[in-house]
């Protein structure tokens, strides 16, 4: 009996000893880990865990660079805190305030959570149960994201060509069949609204829930729903365009000068915003706003003259002409100073009357002012025979050189 009772102590000693070493060892194990671009860290275990990232120096040529934590976890049963210190993050997970608050409909395992470069950003992970704990966060960079340049080359169109989209009408119909067709989304949610009990409260509580999950599950399921519901998209999309291009050809384009003018800023203002918030680096963005908007309203007599100052200090080479090139070169210009007559005379600058005295023949003057040709049949005629003279004597020149 002595000897059970020795051999049960000695058991009950290792069990203490063996939970003594586990909990000493998740106590020693870091709960902050400072991420690289490149570096993954594994979690086995319960509990929070805090991974950060310092903020990087801001050059010119980081303007379009990017950071991502990868989150790859099999279970949604995680807390998500955000926060700018270690600290910060425990200050939150002691109050129980998840900064990220994902949807009920989120089934996904990979989490992507934007990380500011230029910023110490750190994001906690809080695992409860022991089974589930099991994650990879990993930090990757992208030194020139391709939609972040995307947005601040669309921001620059949209703001130099603002004017002119203003009063385009097919623009009008572009935006209004696009317009069109979002809405009918908003308009199924609310018909599906009406199928809810009468509250203010759960109407809104349910169109909240409902424009978040369709637009996630449209969002996430973009390619697929395309892929097996082809036939029933492009039937949506065409019956919703064609009755937003009926309702923009009832009302038609827009003619009011000064609606014409609120569009133009409209536009202007949503292309200095996709500038501004194409970049992390938000003085670089911002520099390129107000240059941008430094040279819309730049005078066009300092244009004038900066280009001519720059014409003056590097001139362009003198290119000597040919013969062909010199024919064709008198044929434009005098077509243009023709233009240029005929544009003189018909304005109210010009006395018709007496332009009329001083001309020997007013009828072929006239005939000319009409859009006839300025030469007579005679006159074409011996400019022929002289061009032609001139041409047989230059191959008897040639000839007699050759000999």
């Amino acid at each position: 009996m002595s000897r059970a009772a020795e051999v049960m102590k000695w058991i009950f000693v290792y069990l203490c000893l063996s939970q003594c070493a586990y909990a000493r060892r998740i106590l020693e194990e870091p709960k902050v880990h400072f991420l690289n671009p490149g570096d993954s860290v594994e979690n086995n275990r319960p509990g929070l865990k805090t991974y950060c990232h310092n903020a990087t120096s801001k050059y010119l040529t980081h303007i379009w660079r990017t950071m991502t934590m990868h989150l790859n976890i099999n279970s949604d049963s995680f807390v998500l805190y955000d926060g700018k210190s270690p600290r910060e993050i425990l200050q939150k997970h002691d109050e129980n305030e998840g900064s990220w608050s994902y949807s009920l409909f989120d089934t996904g395992r990979h989490k992507q959570l934007k990380v500011d470069p230029f910023e110490n950003r750190c994001i906690g992970v809080y695992v409860d149960s022991v089974k589930e704990s099991g994650y990879i966060m990993t930090l990757s960079e992208t030194r020139i994201n391709v939609w972040r340049l995307t947005m601040m080359i669309m921001g620059i169109i949209i703001f130099s060509a603002a004017r002119i989209l203003s009063q385009n009408s097919l623009f009008y119909y572009v935006c209004g069949i696009a317009f069109g067709v979002s809405l009918s989304i908003i308009i199924l949610i609310y018909m599906a609204g009406k199928l809810v009990p009468r509250g203010k409260v759960m109407y809104l509580l349910f169109a909240a829930s409902m424009s978040v999950y369709l637009a996630q599950a449209l969002w996430e399921n973009a390619q697929l729903i395309a892929v097996q519901y082809r036939e029933w998209v492009m039937w949506y999309i065409l019956v919703t365009s064609l009755i937003s291009f009926v309702i923009c050809y009832r009302f038609g384009p827009v003619t009011n000068a000064r609606t014409k003018k609120i569009i133009q800023w409209f536009l202007q203002l949503v292309g200095l915003l996709l500038i501004y918030n194409s970049s992390h680096f938000r003085e670089a963005s911002l520099s390129c706003c107000i240059v941008l908007v430094f040279l819309y309203n730049l005078p066009k007599a300092m244009i004038n003259r900066s280009r001519q100052y720059w014409r003056n200090v590097f001139p362009e080479k003198r290119k000597l002409l040919d013969e062909d090139e010199y024919r064709q070169e008198g044929i434009r210009e005098t077509k243009k100073a023709l233009k240029e007559l005929q544009k003189y005379c018909a304005s109210p600058e010009c006395n018709s009357w007496k332009t009329v005295l001083r001309l020997k023949d007013p009828i072929r003057f006239a005939k000319f002012m009409e859009g006839e040709s300025h030469l007579s049949e005679d006159e074409v005629d011996n400019h022929e025979e002289e061009i032609s003279k001139i041409i047989e004597k230059a191959e008897f020149t040639d000839d007699e050189d050759f000999y």
